[in-house]
């Protein structure tokens, strides 16, 4: 072994492999593609929505879309990033599992015409029972703004629990920001109930 040669620990986690396509009541949760970049910046571009991410510019174009689908739609990321659409294939959100340091994060934003429905409810719970089922045991960290009670809700519907608060810093704000952090345990998800 040559002495000058560096050494460079890889580091290897598990995916869950390609993102699949997902049924629920009401909703299909399924891969993006570049067709996508309108509704996303339409849905992003409202202040209203990008505010409650930590890292959605605001004002958001259709450019700024078209350079996260390009990333998202690659095949070459660890995580999903689910479109949320309705039965015309109408995208109107995005649930994603990103892995980010040590752990696997959940993130997702519905376009606001399509609050209070109960549709992120179910996209998120579909798409976690999913994630859970390519990688048994996981635990999963996410978190909302202190000033988003309605997303704290979802997420502890599904079985999150709250682990902290902290300032967060808001791009779209521009601020740091007041944050709620949660996780989910193994064993602590909350499906859905059976129709």
């Amino acid at each position: 072994m040559n002495a000058m040669h560096n050494h460079r620990q890889e580091t290897h986690i598990a995916a869950p492999g390609p993102c699949p396509t997902v049924a629920t009541a009401r909703l299909t949760l399924r891969p993006h593609r570049m067709s996508d970049a309108d509704a996303i910046a339409r849905s992003l571009g409202d202040f209203e929505v990008s505010r409650m991410l930590a890292r959605a510019p605001a004002p958001y174009d259709r450019q700024d879309a078209a350079e996260w689908l390009s990333g998202a739609t690659s095949g070459l990321e660890e995580g999903w990033a689910f479109a949320i659409t309705t039965g015309d294939d109408a995208h109107i959100g995005c649930v994603a599992f990103e892995w980010r340091g040590d752990a696997w994060h959940l993130g997702y934003w519905l376009n606001r015409s399509h609050w209070r429905q109960g549709y992120m409810t179910e996209a998120v719970r579909a798409a976690t029972a999913r994630f859970l089922t390519r990688m048994p045991g996981t635990e999963i960290h996410s978190g909302v703004f202190a000033d988003n009670p309605a997303s704290l809700r979802v997420q502890e519907k599904t079985g999150f629990r709250i682990t902290g608060c902290s300032d967060l810093y808001c791009v779209a704000r521009g601020a740091m920001v007041p944050h709620i952090e949660t996780r989910l345990e193994p064993g602590d998800f909350r499906p859905a109930a059976r129709r």
